[in-house]
């Protein structure tokens, strides 16, 4: 069968092979186009950046880890341009398919791993998630998806966004499979459940699923998310700009108008902005850390279902500031957090949030799910 070329830049029968035996023996691996793998270049979504990039000379460490627990790389799949996105609308290889709702987009930037997951070409898509890159496609597309507590999972060898915010996750079509990545990946950690659930945005009912108390709440902070959405998104496009701007001035109209507006608005926070939005959202870290009290996790809706395929760009615009707010307070706090499918039809999911280093334990209340 021939690869799909809006889901795949390269695919193989496998594309690399595994390097060792354990839990995750035969299991194929989709990832993401801003990973290194041992004699491919990173393309990074866009054409003009991969002609110029150069092979891999070794794996990135966490593919090598996946690749030495059994793991095989089938192929690397694409990403909206340079990560910058949550549609998966690339312009340039095209809207991958999404199964579960095939008049709706996959959700992005981890569209490639997430669509070869969900037809069944794949069994792990290894992604990247710093303002729902991981959790918005999964909640799309019927998956379990975890971005862990950041820092959690080393990102050497995985082309950076905003460092701040940057964090490897990975898709499954199963609770189990989600569980058995993070057994090779994840660092020892808490393992017990929170003695309550807070539920937010009308997730009661959903929360209710999990056995615990279940609390409804709102938090001041959500209840106008636009302060925090601003701050998350002056120091994202800060240090995306200072990453990547003298490459995209280099390279006029190499990117989709809509990715390129995202970075240059990073070229116009100044400092003072930039330190300003950092303070703003460690207070507001200190703020959610203290409400929970180390024994409370947050359940929120993980995005809604994604937009329809073919959407204008301020239709865009207004599904992704809603799904912003949905998966930017956990990219913004660092908090590891777990995309979950409710069956919906078209699918949208709900995320728990946990404090932080308790991804283990995120992973076991979802227990034979």
């Amino acid at each position: 069968m021939t690869a799909d070329p809006t889901v795949w830049r390269v695919k193989g029968m496998p594309l690399a092979p595994a390097t060792g035996h354990g839990p995750l023996d035969g299991m194929r691996l989709a990832v993401k186009d801003l990973f290194a793998v041992t004699g491919f270049a990173v393309g990074g979504g866009n054409p003009q950046w991969l002609a110029a990039a150069l092979p891999a000379a070794e794996d990135a460490p966490v593919v090598a880890r996946l690749r030495a627990a059994g793991a095989v790389v089938q192929g690397i799949a694409h990403t909206d341009e340079l990560g910058y996105s949550l549609s998966g609308t690339n312009p340039h290889y095209g809207t991958p398919p999404n199964p579960a709702a095939p008049g709706l987009v996959t959700g992005g930037s981890s569209s490639g791993p997430a669509s070869a997951v969900a037809t069944g070409h794949a069994d792990i898509g290894l992604g990247t998630d710093t303002g729902g890159s991981i959790r918005v496609p999964a909640s799309c597309c019927g998956l379990f998806g975890l971005r862990p507590t950041h820092g959690a999972v080393p990102v050497e060898g995985v082309l950076p966004l905003a460092p701040s915010f940057d964090a490897v996750g990975w898709i499954t079509r199963d609770a189990q499979t989600l569980a058995a990545v993070g057994d090779v990946l994840l660092p020892p950690g808490p393992q017990g459940p929170p003695s309550r659930l807070l539920a937010i945005g009308g997730t009661a009912a959903q929360a209710a699923e999990f056995g615990l108390p279940v609390a409804e709440a709102s938090l001041p902070t959500w209840d106008d998310p636009d302060p925090l959405l601003l701050a998350f998104r002056q120091v994202q496009a800060a240090e995306a700009w200072r990453g990547h701007g003298a490459w995209i001035e280099a390279h006029p109209r190499a990117l989709g108008a809509d990715v390129e507006g995202r970075f240059r608005f990073g070229a116009h926070v100044s400092p003072a902005e930039e330190d300003a939005a950092r303070a703003r959202i460690a207070a507001w870290r200190a703020e959610l850390l203290d409400r929970l009290g180390g024994d409370a996790w947050l359940v929120l809706p993980a995005g809604g279902p994604g937009h329809p395929r073919e959407l204008s760009p301020a239709g865009r615009d207004a599904w992704r500031r809603e799904t912003l707010r949905c998966a930017v307070p956990a990219s913004a706090f660092g908090l590891p957090s777990v995309s979950v499918p409710t069956g919906a039809a078209p699918p949208a999911g709900i995320a728990l949030v946990a404090p932080p280093g308790h991804d283990r334990a995120l992973l076991g209340l979802l227990g034979g799910r």
